[in-house]
């Protein structure tokens, strides 16, 4: 019967050494959570708004039809099916109109 009731021992220890160990992501005060909020509503702030997002779709797809529009007048074909020919066409078009990756390639 000793060993079991130094085991009970060692095991009550044990889990009383456990519990005492508080949490390293534990706050302490309460500014850690005024801080926490602080920085939500900053983070939140920052986020663009719906008409914003709308906004850049736009500029990016007039930007896109734009450039599309100068490799089409550079002589590149978008609606060719099955073109053997599509990456070196589309490349020789953007050195043509100075954009992209073209040039470096």
């Amino acid at each position: 019967m000793p060993i079991a009731r130094q085991m009970m021992v060692l095991l009550a220890s044990a889990s009383l050494g456990i519990s005492a160990v508080t949490p390293t992501f534990a706050q302490n005060d309460a500014s850690g959570v005024a801080n926490a909020a602080a920085a939500g509503v900053a983070a939140s702030s920052a986020k663009p708004t719906k008409a914003q997002r709308k906004e850049a779709r736009k500029e990016a797809r007039a930007k896109k039809n734009a450039e599309l529009k100068k490799l089409e007048a550079a002589g590149y074909q978008p609606g060719r099916a099955n073109d053997q020919n599509y990456p070196q066409d589309l490349q020789d078009a953007q050195k043509k109109a100075g954009i992209g990756q073209g040039a470096s390639q």
